[in-house]
């Protein structure tokens, strides 16, 4: 088993086969608002201007904080892409990746940790004995979120596949 510590840029992935277009799924996922509806985190996104957007988030440990978010990525009906902070050092890396499979489409959503400073290494100077397992928590916490999250796009896009005349 393989130590992870913060400053490997520790991160997860998840998918989903979603039974709508890739035309569909782009127009939820290049939507900063979509997420709000399933993450357990996110509360609330709202754009800046056309390349930057505010995301509000709310942790039972950590309390709420906003971050700005600048978009990195954006080609329609295959990446949506962004960066938490400076982004040419972001304290974090998000984006969902879009692949064509006949008339479905693979969702998948990545992010990686780092290589900036987060509110996460508060808890690892705290701890720093504890830094693999705090880092695992936290890449569990985003993974279970990000779960939910392709999931509810591939409720909303199937079911918007279904009523489209």
């Amino acid at each position: 088993m393989s130590v992870v510590r913060y400053a490997d840029g520790p991160t997860v992935e998840v998918e989903v086969l979603v039974d709508a277009p890739a035309g569909t799924v782009w127009s939820l996922v290049s939507d900063i608002g979509t997420p709000v509806r399933f993450s357990a985190e996110l509360q609330e996104a709202h754009w800046l201007d056309g390349e930057r957007f505010v995301g509000r988030s709310a942790h039972p440990a950590i309390g709420e904080w906003e971050t700005v978010c600048t978009v990195v990525a954006r080609e329609p009906e295959r990446v949506f892409g962004w960066v938490v902070g400076d982004p040419g050092h972001p304290s974090a890396e998000w984006r969902f990746v879009l692949e064509p499979d006949g008339p479905r489409t693979l969702l998948r959503q990545w992010m990686r940790m780092g290589p900036a400073r987060s509110g996460l290494n508060l808890a690892i100077e705290a701890r720093p004995d504890k830094e693999e397992r705090i880092v695992a928590r936290r890449l569990e916490e985003h993974r279970a979120n990000m779960q939910d999250t392709v999931d509810g796009i591939r409720q909303m896009a199937e079911a918007a596949q279904a009523s489209a005349p």
